[in-house]
């Protein structure tokens, strides 16, 4: 999206009452406790938001519409939890989780300006210039966003169908790592796109000067932008990187086995370690190392993949156990720790195998092998099967 200034300012205004809205709905939701009655539900919230907005003005000021859509979305987010779905409802901050979303009527107020642009009507704003990435759905609901970049985005809610199977027979193993993104069992090594040298050189020189700005300066505020951009722009790549490869992968083969990992628990900070001796003081626990592992995790976009896998090939996707698929021969099935000489080279100590690391264990993983804990002969486990049936986009 292109608004004005004086559009920015309005959408800032709106994005800041659905943040209240939401926030108020869920510390009434927070403080309930046994001795309590139940807590307000959405009917009797919107009763108590028209009060609110009859005593404050600049909460009058805002959109009714902006705002009871933010209390239906969190009654909706509260079922979603309490039918384990979806995570808890958590606290919105401002900077970090600016949006609100438009449902009814107002969603179907397009007008289309050029093959490239349009514009929306925005309750309380006007029409706001957007610019076509794609052909507008027939949609009832958008959501306008802002992310820390300073960019304003528009998104229609559409379910897209699933791409179907190419009806071959063919399945492939999905191997995900950080030298690596992803090696399929095929050969294929596919590399996420990161920032660029010299764009990594000047993330390090405003992250020096960051450091040295005052908290709360214009200087300040200016460095913090420009390092958003950078990540943003990180992140816009890893985004279009992980939609063609998982849209090449649900149209090639009919069933994608992928490792069953938590990448929640293996991007934990580690613990800190006491020490034994003086009460205060710490042992040394590799943070910083267990650190840049996270980063590169997270930047390689193993979830994503996943989870755009599911929505695109939905009752294609098989999860299988990752124990020891590096170290598994793919001809032999010897398994051994010997095996894997370094990071990108497997050799095998018993039938002489030798590929890469990666592919080597996307072959086990396409062929559903994973081995005991005991490092005993490999055994077909019974994988994890998605369910049969679409996830929205």
């Amino acid at each position: 999206m292109y608004p004005t200034p004086a559009q920015q300012a309005a959408l800032l205004d709106q994005c800041g009452h659905a943040r209240y809205v939401w926030n108020l709905a869920l510390e009434q939701w927070s403080m309930w406790t046994r001795d309590r009655g139940p807590t307000p539900g959405f009917a009797e919230q919107c009763r108590q938001l028209t009060e609110a907005r009859a005593t404050f003005a600049w909460l009058r000021a805002g959109s009714q519409t902006v705002q009871q859509q933010a209390l239906r979305d969190f009654a909706h987010g509260i079922k979603n939890y309490y039918g384990g779905t979806h995570r808890r409802p958590t606290w919105r901050k401002a900077g970090l989780n600016e949006g609100f979303r438009i449902v009814g009527s107002q969603a179907s107020r397009i007008v289309k300006l050029s093959r490239r642009w349009a514009e929306v009507n925005v309750p309380k704003v006007g029409w706001v210039r957007f610019r076509l990435s794609r052909a507008v759905a027939d949609a009832k609901s958008y959501r306008v966003t802002r992310d820390r970049a300073g960019r304003w985005h528009l998104a229609f809610a559409a379910v897209p169908p699933p791409i179907p199977a190419p009806g071959t027979g063919e399945v492939v193993g999905v191997d995900r790592g950080v030298a690596v993104s992803a090696a399929l069992s095929t050969g294929e090594l596919l590399t996420c796109p990161r920032l660029s040298d010299t764009e990594q050189v000047r993330l390090k020189q405003l992250q020096r000067r960051l450091a040295r700005c005052r908290r709360g300066s214009n200087r300040h505020r200016r460095v913090k932008a420009a390092i958003a951009e950078l990540h943003a722009r990180a992140g816009d790549r890893r985004k279009d990187w992980v939609e063609k490869t998982s849209t090449d992968l649900a149209r090639r083969f009919d069933l994608i086995r992928v490792e069953d990992l938590h990448i929640a628990q293996m991007t934990k900070r580690p613990k800190p370690k006491p020490g034994p001796d003086r009460a205060g003081t710490y042992l040394p626990n590799r943070r910083r190392a267990k650190a840049g592992l996270n980063r590169g995790i997270l930047a390689n976009g193993w979830g994503l993949l996943v989870q755009r896998l599911k929505h695109k090939a939905a009752g294609r996707i098989e999860k299988i156990h990752p124990a020891y698929t590096s170290q598994t021969c793919s001809v032999c099935g010897h398994c051994a720790p010997e095996n894997r000489e370094s990071q990108a080279v497997f050799r095998c100590v018993a039938c002489g195998h030798r590929a890469n690391a990666d592919v080597n264990a996307a072959v086990n993983i396409a062929a559903g092998r994973a081995v005991s804990a005991r490092r005993g002969t490999p055994v077909r486990v019974s994988p994890k099967r998605e369910p049969q049936h679409a996830t929205s986009a």
